[in-house]
């Protein structure tokens, strides 16, 4: 699934965003909207960990969608 299936399919693929990254809450999946750079700035956020690594975890995402 490319980038611009994924932000057009956000709404359905919320759910599966959450359950992977748990601690990201309703409100920073609303404001993410399917954005990559947003999505992993979150998760760099809520879980502390570097850039690369976030990144890394939503490029393996992507490729599992």
């Amino acid at each position: 699934m490319n980038r611009d299936t994924i932000a057009g399919n956000w709404k359905q693929l919320k759910g599966q965003a959450r359950q992977q990254w748990g601690k990201l809450t309703d409100d920073d999946l609303d404001i993410i909207e399917g954005r990559r750079e947003e999505l992993a700035g979150k998760i760099q956020e809520r879980y502390g960990i570097a850039k690369d690594k976030a990144e890394q975890e939503v490029d393996a995402w992507y490729s599992k969608l």
